[in-house]
């Protein structure tokens, strides 16, 4: 089930369009305070569509795009009385993917979630990989298992050390290159440290981490991945 955060500040529109996305099947989560909201967005997000007003207290939603945008890809709708083709400009400038003008017509507002999120889902499938019995996404960098539940969301870093893997499956990566890649000019970690992601890699994906079937130790040199 798609997931969908409102946020708008005026009660009776946020129940009204609330009541009719869940009637959709949608689950939403609706918030009236920018502030509040941009809490819950400083950190990974966890929806398949956030939708927007631009006026709100405290925060705007124009700063709010600006928040999501910093950790997600996510698509975001924007509501707003402010018609001009200045303001529709400046909310697509800052990330968003649509913007409806207030009084807008609810069938309008259901097409556009529905064309959004079905988008999303499309652009998640092409970036996504199955590694053992668990998909990977590497736009929200979370994992989830066979049901679709959420087990795990990967740091930047860890993402970059999977991709590197399956760049090169069924290769030997130094862990030279590996420092290179990922570190570069940076300061250099221990060799324990990439170990340490490889113990994560296997506790999340092996069915047996000690017998490993994808993250291979090659004595000496590096590790090789197999998917």
């Amino acid at each position: 089930m798609h997931r969908i955060c409102l946020v708008e500040d005026e009660q009776s529109l946020r129940d009204m369009i609330s009541l009719n996305l869940e009637l959709e099947g949608y689950t939403v989560e609706s918030y009236a305070d920018g502030a509040v909201a941009n809490q819950l967005f400083s950190g990974p997000i966890h929806f398949d569509l956030v939708v927007l007003d631009v006026m709100l207290p405290h925060v705007s939603g124009f700063d709010l795009c600006k928040e999501i945008r910093k950790h997600s890809s996510v698509p975001v709708l924007f509501l707003s009385a402010k018609g001009t083709t200045a303001d529709r400009v400046a909310g697509l400038k800052l990330g968003a993917n649509d913007y409806l003008v207030k009084p807008f017509d609810l069938e309008e507002l259901l097409l556009k979630v529905q064309i959004l999120i079905n988008g999303s889902v499309q652009n998640e499938q092409s970036t996504a990989q199955q590694i053992g019995a668990h998909q990977v996404n590497f736009t929200t960098f979370e994992v989830r298992n066979p049901q679709g539940n959420l087990i795990h969301t990967f740091t930047k870093r860890e993402v970059q050390l999977l991709e590197l893997f399956i760049e090169k499956e069924g290769k030997v990566v130094s862990r030279n290159e590996i420092l290179d890649r990922l570190w570069g000019s940076d300061q250099i970690p221990t060799s324990r440290t990439i170990d340490n992601y490889i113990l994560a890699f296997r506790k999340l994906f092996e069915p047996d981490p000690k017998n490993p079937q994808h993250f291979y130790s090659i004595r000496g040199v590096g590790y090789k991945f197999v998917k």
